[in-house]
């Protein structure tokens, strides 16, 4: 986008997003001033290294401020501003997709695409079931099998112990990957944000490497690249 092209963007105000310690964590301030929530709350985060990573997105914005894009930015401000107070909420959400998880819907044809698939997801399922009591069953075909009640609470107990920036994360992952397995794997660090990605589009590349993929599809694949890869730096950050 060239200067002369209008935008609803806001114009870029600060030259320096700097990290600042806080009595109770750490804050961004844009030319000193800090940054607040939507909600007008402090922007309070728990580590350094999020800061860090969170003025770094601050400080590559060009002219205008590329909000939509700022995925660490967002996902702090819903963390602060809404995951204490929604938790329960969050962990039911977490629960829903266990009961439609993407890595238990295995293609009923090609036997070609369902062998990749299990390949990938089957270990992530057993994963599930040995380390967290999140034991769901697999099925052939989108009709969606019941999942055993103690595996759903098992998945909300689990929502529920974590603090908000985890839980924030998971659920954000849980949206993306269109799996809370994934999701689960990825923020107890048995899966990178990116592989767990590139696993949950396995029957995407599938009919892309055979139908071909216009330029639309590529663009929303490579916007949800960039959103697995900013997952990553969250829960890295969070460590």
């Amino acid at each position: 986008m060239t200067s002369s092209e209008p935008t609803d963007k806001p114009k870029r105000f600060y030259k320096k997003a700097a990290v600042e310690p806080m009595d109770d964590g750490w804050t961004v301030a844009l030319d000193g001033r800090t940054i607040k929530t939507p909600a007008r709350a402090g922007l309070i985060l728990p580590t350094e290294r999020l800061a860090r990573a969170i003025a770094a997105e601050w400080q590559a914005q060009d002219a205008h401020i590329d909000l939509l894009a700022m995925h660490l930015t967002r996902l702090a401000n819903v963390a602060i501003d809404r995951a204490e107070e929604t938790r329960e909420e969050m962990a039911d959400e977490l629960a829903r997709y266990c009961e439609t998880d993407l890595i238990c819907h295995i293609a009923d044809t090609p036997d070609e695409l369902a062998e990749a698939e299990e390949k990938h997801w089957a270990p992530v399922r057993d994963w599930a079931g040995d380390t967290l009591g999140v034991n769901l069953v697999p099925v052939i075909g989108i009709v969606a099998s019941p999942q055993p009640d103690s595996s759903l609470e098992a998945a909300r107990d689990h929502a529920l112990s974590l603090d908000a920036f985890r839980l924030t994360g998971l659920l954000f992952g849980a949206g993306l990957f269109g799996s809370a397995l994934l999701a689960l794997a990825v923020e107890q660090e048995a899966l990178s944000a990116e592989d767990a990605y590139e696993i949950s589009r396995i029957d995407e590349a599938w009919q892309a490497d055979h139908w071909g993929e216009d330029d639309e599809a590529k663009a929303a694949t490579e916007a949800r690249r960039l959103e697995a890869k900013a997952l990553g730096v969250w829960f890295r950050a969070l460590v």
